[in-house]
């Protein structure tokens, strides 16, 4: 197993038992294959930390590690993997999450994104998937339409249009981002809160906006995302989860 790498890739895990081994085999399958991938078990009731140790031990050849975030929260677990990957060397940093698929050139594009592309912080499209359930024509453009008009609205938020920020405003999903540690420290990395409480994702962008503009989408970066939310909380009630969190359902953790 390489301890040196400078690239990490963080997978915060909630129940994600089922899930989880897709998202593993796609990181698997990176055509750059120079990283650790560290699964952040997030206090997970259904074994989903066995099912990431069993992979790692079907799969020698992939630098795999699990530790534990025993509060739960996205952000929480977030920023617990992305310091844990600081403190055993990690340069660059990547998260995605554990219901997704990472395009085969995910990595090596953040990398030479992060590396030569002159960016500190990097993301991409994300799009869903088709394996998981059968797609209708219409849930093949909903997704990718419902992040671009959240982006949308997000650049006339007034909480994203602060006259401190030094570039404009960028939605950057959780599931699709690549960050240098030295910027992570640097802007205070994701706020170590629940996912219903705050989108932990939005916050670490506009941290990032105070410190520095070096940040953009990359053509490479594509993460295939589930469309399992989209599902449960119907058209309307997705917009306004991921606009504001006005959409307040009873249960959040949607498996």
């Amino acid at each position: 197993m390489n301890s040196d790498h400078e690239m990490w890739v963080v997978v915060p895990a909630y129940n994600e038992r089922l899930a989880l081994p897709a998202t593993l085999a796609a990181l698997a399958a990176q055509s750059d294959r120079a990283f650790t991938v560290l699964v952040v078990d997030n206090a997970s009731t259904d074994g989903t930390a066995e099912v990431a140790r069993a992979f790692a031990a079907a799969r020698p050849d992939l630098d795999l590690r699990v530790i534990e975030e025993p509060v739960k929260g996205t952000g929480a677990a977030a920023d617990t993997g992305m310091r844990h990957a600081i403190a055993g060397g990690a340069r660059l940093l990547l998260r995605t999450d554990a219901d997704c698929l990472p395009d085969p050139g995910w990595t090596g594009a953040a990398r030479a994104a992060l590396r030569g592309g002159g960016l500190q912080l990097a993301t991409g499209r994300l799009r869903p998937r088709t394996d998981e359930v059968r797609l209708k024509a219409w849930e093949r453009w909903l997704l990718p339409a419902v992040i671009g008009f959240c982006a949308y609205f997000g650049r006339l938020r007034p909480g994203n249009r602060d006259g401190g920020y030094l570039g404009p405003y960028m939605m950057c999903p959780g599931c699709n981002i690549a960050i240098t540690a030295e910027l992570y420290e640097r802007c205070g990395g994701f706020p170590r809160t629940a996912i219903e409480d705050e989108h932990e994702d939005r916050a670490l962008v506009n941290r990032v906006r105070t410190v520095t503009a070096a940040y953009g989408r990359v053509q490479g970066m594509m993460v295939r995302g589930s469309v399992r939310r989209l599902r449960a909380y119907g058209l309307l009630g997705t917009l306004a989860w991921y606009l504001d969190h006005r959409n307040k359902p009873a249960e959040v953790d949607i498996r």
